[in-house]
This record gives C-alpha cells, structure tokens and sequence, in this order.
C-alpha cells in the first residue's frame, strides 16, 4: 500500500529500512526511507525518517569516498543484521554537510550498513580498522588524487 509523506515523497512499506535501535543519539526513530540526490545513484542518499519528516541524513557511500575502505563488522553485528558474511550487505557514511562543501565531513567509523535482502539497518563502531569519526571530503579526495597520481 502505498504511502504519502506531507512533504510529497510516496512510498510502499517495502522502501523502508527499518533501525530496530536507531541511529546513535536518534534511537526512538528506527524507519527511514533512503531517497537518491541522484537519479539512478546510490553515491549520495538522504536518509528521510517517516516518523519525523523534520528529521533526515545525508550518508554517503564511502567505497566512492575511501578505494581502500575495508570495514570489518563483529559477529555480534553480523547476527543482528542477519548474515554470516558482511560482503552481503551496503555501506554508507553520515556526512554532516558544510560549506564550502569540501569542508564537509564523513564519519568511517561508525557506518550505517544495511542487509538490502531484509531491509534491516543498523549503526556499528568499526573496531579494527584506523577509521575516524570526521574526514572531510577535502582530505578523502587530495587521498585518492595522491594514489592515482592525479593533480587539479
């Protein structure tokens, strides 16, 4: 059935990714609809919650972001989302958007991932791994521009 958010966004219950504990600092809202700033991509999403439309997140997917980004769940976080291997599941990072937007920022540590069979999501704390809680954009792409040899 389809549904209707007051800023005009429809969508089925199926579109729906669904935090049994939310996101950190925002655990009462556990059901986001992930919409494209692009069409046709899945690099940069708004992360719009149903519950409250007041309330959405930019996350960004950080394999675009970080070529060598290599997140290692635990176990624990594995059965949570209801997998025994992580490769099944999609990443994304929150970005807190700033201006100039190379200021912007990305946190690798703690990503959101998602099992795209089940639509359950979850925030983890990566602990292996020397991910931080704030890259800006500005630093991620001097990095990529650095191994690729690349200059502007």
């Amino acid at each position: 059935m389809e549904q209707k958010l007051k800023s005009g966004f429809s969508f089925n219950e199926d579109d729906l990714i669904t935090f049994q504990e939310g996101l950190f600092g925002f655990e009462e809202f556990k059901r986001f609809l992930p919409v494209s700033v692009e069409e046709n991509s899945d690099a940069v999403l708004s992360l719009q919650s149903v519950e409250d439309e007041n309330l959405s997140f930019i996350i960004m997917n950080p394999f675009l972001l970080k070529e060598d980004y290599i997140p290692q769940l635990s176990e624990a976080d594995k059965k949570a989302l209801g997998v025994e291997d992580d490769e099944e599941l999609a990443y994304y990072v929150l970005c807190v958007a700033r201006t100039p937007s190379e200021e912007s920022t990305v946190n690798l540590k703690c990503p959101v991932v998602v099992n795209p069979n089940t639509r359950q999501a979850r925030q983890v704390i990566l602990e292996k791994g020397a991910y931080g809680f704030r890259h800006t954009l500005k630093e991620l792409s001097e990095e990529y521009m650095d191994k690729e040899g690349a200059s502007c």
